[in-house]
């Protein structure tokens, strides 16, 4: 029997690995005419093409996709994650060091959260790596108002619910008291929206600081606030599981580039642009 399969990868995939969106953006971008293949808009991400397909994005020639790459941030607060804030607040990506390729982001940290956030040229990367079923623990460290003990802290440990939404159980240690404030230790797999800052105000908590120190395998380590470093590519596809055929790009590819080694963040670098997603 004929494998009736077509040859190339889905019209949204190669987007997402040329890292103009993540898939589900791009189906949308598809969807609203956007994008056009060999001369003729599509409004349907049911298409497969190959190297010698011409695609274009807005009446642009989609750029030829790097190899896969992953950067760890420590995202200063103050800063939202989102391309274009509506309130005019500086966004991380305005804060990335100048060099940066575009990319974006894996979930959200809030206005007010710091600490580790990936960041990827490869929106199947990205896709990969906020999937519940990829079920990787984030741990933070979270300063909160007051005096927590084991009995205040135990509904978080078997799972609470707020508002009719369901949080699943969290692990929780207290690290210390210090004077009004106790720092804990807080683990999840979920990541729902401020899902730590409404888990604490349901059992009496205020969280003054919360800084993400992990996210799976990658660790926040000493990376300084508001520099970047990138994941090597074996480390990336052994943490991932990618075969090398996973880790080369959707159609054809040209050689990595931009820093490897920590930056500082440049004032007034430009704008990356990143898909929405899920944010602590």
């Amino acid at each position: 029997m004929e494998n009736s399969t077509p040859p190339g990868d889905r019209i949204a995939k190669v987007l997402a690995r040329a890292g103009v969106a993540s898939r589900r953006e791009a189906e949308r971008m598809i969807e609203a005419g956007r994008v056009s293949v060999n001369g003729k808009a599509i409004t349907s991400p049911a298409l497969n093409v190959t190297d010698k397909d011409r695609v274009e994005v807005d009446g642009k020639p989609l750029a030829a996709p790097e190899p896969p790459r992953l950067w760890l941030y420590h995202k200063p607060p103050g800063l939202v994650t989102t391309a274009k804030d509506e309130q005019g607040r500086k966004t991380v990506f305005d804060a990335l060091p100048e060099g940066m390729p575009r990319v974006m982001s894996v979930g959200r940290l809030d206005l007010n959260s710091e600490g580790l956030l990936l960041l990827t040229n490869d929106g199947e990367i990205k896709r990969r790596l906020e999937l519940p079923s990829t079920g990787w623990l984030r741990k933070y460290r979270v300063r909160v108002k007051g005096a927590p003990d084991e009995a205040m802290l135990d509904p978080l440990r078997r799972g609470i619910e707020i508002e009719g939404e369901r949080f699943q159980g969290m692990s929780v240690s207290l690290d210390r008291q210090q004077g009004a404030n106790a720092w804990l230790t807080v683990g999840l797999r979920e990541g729902k929206n401020r899902e730590i800052r409404r888990a604490m105000e349901a059992v009496g908590l205020s969280v003054n600081r919360l800084i993400r120190v992990s996210y799976g395998p990658f660790q926040l380590g000493n990376l300084a606030s508001g520099e970047v470093s990138e994941i090597k590519g074996r480390v990336l596809r052994d943490q991932l599981g990618m075969s090398p055929e996973e880790a080369k790009p959707a159609v054809r590819g040209r050689g990595p580039g931009g820093p490897k080694r920590p930056h500082k963040a440049a004032p007034g670098a430009s704008p990356r642009k990143s898909p929405r997603g899920r944010r602590q």
